[in-house]
């Protein structure tokens, strides 16, 4: 009798809702006084902490 294969019960993943499982989002960057947006930079996710995965509750 085979043993049973325990990858098959592992629980996935799941991706980070903030960042779609990336890692990372986008920030716009303000300049000036008037604070205009003048363009978008990647950061880190703060809610995966950059991993990815959605956080364990």
């Amino acid at each position: 009798m085979a043993t049973p294969d325990t990858s098959a019960h592992e629980t996935e993943a799941n991706a980070c809702p903030v960042c779609k499982g990336t890692g990372e989002v986008s920030r716009t960057v303000h300049v000036g006084r008037k604070r205009r947006a003048v363009g978008e930079q990647s950061g880190l996710c703060l809610n995966c902490l950059g991993s990815g995965e959605a956080p364990r509750t």
